[in-house]
């Protein structure tokens, strides 16, 4: 067997399972027993391996999950992944006082974990996935996604060559040679898949090209999760507050010894279904006329340049103070949301809410931008994490592709991911203004 088959084979579901099974279920338990299967303590053990095996492959089932989603980094989300599982199940132990063993449940952790690391460092798979190309339509696209290999056909009468898939643009009109050709590859067990499809999958971004494409319902978020998600905002806000009272007090007082002027920056932004609500900030920015807050005008009313360009902050923006470039690189800035949250107004995860003078401004030239107003706006989410701010329309283009694809697949598991990719962000400062 091939090297490269060989690190394949370790990373597939059916091997990572049994080591698992074996590393974060069987060992640790047969470890604290010293290897003999009858003792004392044999119906302590026999539940711990219940609570073990609920941890270990929790973690595993949370990692395959997010690991599914675009751009996500195996390496980095092995420990948030296998840590959260870990931890939920400490706590419910912890909660219900039930007997357990720390050292079976220490020795799974660091022997999962530490394996899992190995995989991702040592024997990560080399190649890409690879694809063949039917050609025509907006398929010349995919050379700017570097993420997979492509090889463009030439023939009909090309060989069906062993790969990950077909891709087609179904949407032209393919002669009865290629259509044949397709069909063969379906036969054959090969997936094909939609150029636009495989775009979504590989870059995490959706383009809404037609007004059909929405009507066909493509952009409706998930109704039953979105009302669950609304009770759990509400709780986690709530818990928080309470939680962070001190940093809050903390930030404030750093930012009254740092400038005059007020603690709290409020301004009104576009929110769910394009109802303007006030988001309070931190306030990050020197007090005056320059960073004072945007207000909207009459709906016929010109925008003027000005006006939008106080609305906007660059990177480098010589308004911001020493306390307030600290707070907007670690995020703190953000946290008094959570009050809009409270208020109902805005969501842990989702696009990111903007000034209503700016909302306008984008509305009027990007087409079907106001369809991110069908979920509430976000503290953080899926455009935030992959690209940071932007304030160009041209960017801003392309956070709209981002904040379709959140809402297209909007789900509690995206949300996860979104959850440790801003861990991730936080502390390496990425994006920040």
């Amino acid at each position: 067997m091939s090297r490269s088959n060989s690190r394949s084979l370790v990373h597939s579901p059916r091997v990572q399972t049994l080591v698992t099974l074996f590393l974060g279920v069987l060992f640790p338990i047969l470890f604290r027993l010293d290897f003999r299967f009858v003792s004392g303590q044999t119906p302590l053990y026999l539940t711990m391996l219940f609570w073990t095996a609920l941890a270990a492959f929790g973690g595993l089932v949370l990692y395959r999950r997010v690991l599914a989603v675009p751009g996500a980094s195996p390496g980095y989300l092995i420990l948030p992944t296998f840590t959260t599982s870990y931890l939920v199940v400490i706590l419910v132990l912890f909660f219900f006082r039930l007997d357990y063993s720390r050292t079976i449940l220490a020795l799974s952790y660091l022997l999962l974990v530490s394996w899992m690391v190995f995989t991702v460092l040592v024997l990560r798979p080399e190649k890409k996935r690879r694809f063949l190309v039917v050609p025509g339509g907006r398929v010349e696209r995919l050379r700017d996604i570097h993420t997979a290999s492509w090889s463009y056909l030439q023939s009909p009468d090309d060989s069906l060559s062993a790969c990950d898939g077909v891709v087609v643009d179904l949407r032209i009109d393919l002669s009865d040679r290629w259509a044949r050709f397709i069909a063969d590859a379906t036969l054959a067990g090969t997936p094909v898949f939609h150029v636009k499809e495989i775009e979504e999958s590989l870059t995490g971004q959706v383009e809404i090209e037609h007004l059909s494409e929405n009507n066909l319902g493509s952009l409706n978020p998930n109704e039953a999760y979105l009302e669950l998600k609304i009770i759990v905002d509400w709780l986690l806000a709530a818990i928080s507050l309470i939680v962070l009272l001190p940093v809050f007090l903390l930030v404030a007082l750093a930012i009254k010894l740092d400038s005059p002027g007020e603690v709290m920056f409020r301004q009104s932004r576009q929110g769910y279904r394009q109802r303007p609500f006030r988001i309070y900030k931190f306030r990050t920015m020197m007090a005056g006329p320059s960073s004072s807050t945007a207000q909207q005008g009459d709906a016929g009313e010109q925008l003027h340049d000005a006006e939008i360009d106080r609305a906007i902050t660059r990177p480098g923006d010589n308004r911001i103070t020493r306390v307030g470039r600290f707070l907007r690189r670690t995020r703190l800035d953000e946290l008094p949301q959570i009050l809009n949250i409270l208020r109902g107004e805005m969501s842990w995860i989702g696009p990111r809410p903007e000034a209503t003078v700016l909302s306008a401004w984008y509305d009027a030239e990007l087409p079907f931008y106001s369809y991110r107003h069908i979920v509430r706006p976000g503290i953080t989410g899926w455009a935030q994490v992959n690209q940071g701010h932007v304030a160009d329309v041209g960017d801003v283009h392309k956070k709209l592709h981002y904040d379709f694809y959140y809402i297209k697949n909007f789900s509690f598991w995206l949300d996860v991911t979104i959850f440790f990719m801003t861990i991730k962000v936080v502390l390496s400062g990425h994006g920040s203004k």
